[in-house]
């Protein structure tokens, strides 16, 4: 992870403020995507789309939405999530001054409503249960 991240820092120092991230939580496999057709199947519901300048603000909040969502549509993302260490990476870049760990969530639907990571994944439904 530290290798990883590392990476990503000389990236956001080089390119600085210039930069917008996009997470897109749909259709979640542990799988990575460069599996392609071979990654292993959607295990969670579909949250939407967040977007941040802070790197580690935007990850930490993707990480806390699958945190707040049911046992059932979270179990396998976070046992992947934990034997591979993954929490490390938000551990390390904010080691690093990558960003910061806090952050407001809005709802940008309801007219930039801040709200908790429970809010924002109440409802939603198991994947292929649309």
């Amino acid at each position: 992870m530290e290798k990883t991240t590392e990476s990503a820092k000389a990236t956001v120092d080089f390119f600085g403020r210039r930069i917008t991230y996009v997470n897109v939580m749909r259709n979640m496999s542990v799988s990575c995507d460069c599996e392609g057709v071979a990654a292993q199947p959607v295990v969670t519901p579909n949250v939407g789309i967040l977007a941040s300048t802070d790197i580690l603000a935007v990850d930490q909040v993707c990480v806390d939405l699958i945190a707040a969502m049911s046992e059932r549509d979270h179990r396998d993302l976070i046992e992947r999530i934990e034997s591979r260490h993954g929490y490390r990476q938000l551990s390390y870049m904010k080691e690093l001054g990558m960003g910061n760990d806090r952050y407001f969530l809005n709802d940008i639907d309801n007219d930039d409503a801040v709200i908790r990571p429970e809010k924002a994944v109440e409802g939603v439904k198991p994947f292929g249960k649309d």
